[in-house]
């Protein structure tokens, strides 16, 4: 399903991604259903802690939530759901939020920037989400 909106959606994905305090990878991440924008998220820490993603050596430290956690986490609080959403995140998930993306009843996951491992959009397309790359 080819979504006018989708590069659009991309481009304001990456945008938000430029509010991640992290220095190794910004990624940002839009919820939208019924052309309506229902949550937005980006890598970085819990809320209350310090906003400093990586230790002194550079290694991003264990307990950042990438883009899309945040995302379905934000959702799950407000008055809204998920399901039958479309997730547009500007890297491809990994295995862990390809989880929650499941189980959140998200449908469908157009991303821009393909992570060094699969695993996560293999998952995904296994459970029936649809799985778009653009550039």
């Amino acid at each position: 399903m080819d979504n006018k909106f989708d590069s659009r959606y991309l481009e304001m994905a990456e945008v938000w991604a430029r509010n991640s305090y992290c220095k190794r990878r910004q990624v940002g991440a839009l919820l939208v259903k019924d052309n309506m924008i229902i949550s937005d998220g980006y890598n970085g820490t819990p809320a209350g802690f310090e906003n400093i993603c990586e230790d002194e050596n550079g290694v991003t430290k264990p307990y950042v939530l990438h883009a899309e956690a945040n995302a379905i986490t934000k959702v799950a609080k407000s008055g809204n759901n998920s399901c039958g959403a479309t997730l547009y995140v500007t890297a491809s998930p990994c295995l862990e939020c390809s989880k929650l993306i499941i189980q959140a009843g998200i449908r469908r996951v157009v991303y821009k920037d393909e992570y060094r491992l699969t695993d996560g959009v293999d998952l995904l397309r296994r459970a029936g989400v649809e799985v778009e790359k653009i550039d």
